[in-house]
């Protein structure tokens, strides 16, 4: 369902039953912690039946309570603040192992990446690189870590990368101030998205440069400027936001990209070896 769950709950409002009335207004009051409870959980917490909270999301004409679920997460994930998440968060962690269930959610980021990933647009996002005039790499707040490893690898492979600054928002065009056709831009970000990374998307979009979003869903600002969306999973946990999959999308990405330059590569390391060695670059470890 595409439209906002919260707004087709007030709608619907008088056509409940008592005990639907009772989920409903728990839900507009606290759906951040409505989206990560169970069936079961939210049944006792309002007073009615489990079954009843489950033909309370087919009333709303969703297949049952898992994808009503879906669409209350997907909705909250990018009104939360990080004060909301930490309290989702201490909601969901309670008394469970914090490092496994962390870590085992992480795992299964990757998983759901590597089923749902559109492997065509992959490819696609892939050839762009290679064949760009130059390309740009845009990611603030959290994404800017991604940004700036993508970066550090890219700049390995090609003379023609440009990290886009964005600590004003005029940075960021004066960054893209050229960009055109036959440019590449990669734009990075993920719940709570931002803004400037969607204008900056917009822009070089407009300007005939070729869009690739690396990002969480296709309802996210950033698809809807971008010629390939590229989804990774990211979840949060407390106030800090899981990118551990999208990393490992970007490790993939800047794999492919290096194979289909595999011989200029190979020359440049050799001689950044040399350069290493000569400088002192890195430790020798005594065997």
């Amino acid at each position: 369902m595409d439209h906002d769950i919260l707004a087709i709950i007030q709608d619907s409002m008088q056509s409940f039953s008592k005990g639907q009335k009772k989920i409903a207004n728990f839900i507009l009051d606290s759906y951040d912690k409505a989206a990560f409870m169970t069936a079961s959980r939210l049944g006792k917490k309002v007073g009615v039946s489990e079954s009843t909270v489950v033909r309370f999301a087919a009333e709303l004409g969703y297949d049952g309570y898992p994808d009503m679920q879906k669409s209350l997460q997907k909705m909250i994930r990018n009104r939360l603040t990080s004060v909301q998440r930490i309290e989702v968060a201490n909601d969901r962690l309670g008394d469970q192992d914090l490092l496994s269930m962390v870590l085992q959610s992480d795992i299964e980021k990757i998983q759901l990446t590597l089923e749902e990933l559109d492997r065509s647009s992959f490819e696609k996002a892939v050839e762009a690189i290679v064949s760009a005039r130059k390309i740009y790499v845009i990611g603030v707040r959290s994404s800017a870590a991604i940004a700036t490893f993508m970066c550090f690898y890219l700049h390995l492979i090609f003379d023609n990368v440009v990290e886009v600054t964005a600590n004003t928002a005029s940075e960021v065009f004066e960054n893209l101030l050229r960009v055109g056709e036959g440019d590449v831009v990669v734009g990075i970000s993920f719940p709570r998205y931002s803004s400037r990374t969607v204008q900056a998307m917009k822009f070089a979009q407009d300007q005939g440069a070729t869009t690739v979003a690396i990002t969480d869903s296709e309802a996210s600002p950033l698809a809807a400027n971008s010629h390939y969306t590229l989804k990774a999973r990211s979840d949060m946990a407390s106030f800090v936001d899981s990118l551990v999959a999208p990393l490992s999308l970007v490790n993939a990405l800047l794999v492919a990209v290096s194979r289909k330059k595999n011989d200029d590569l190979s020359k440049t390391f050799q001689r950044l070896e040399s350069i290493w060695d000569e400088y002192g670059v890195y430790e020798k470890v005594q065997e």
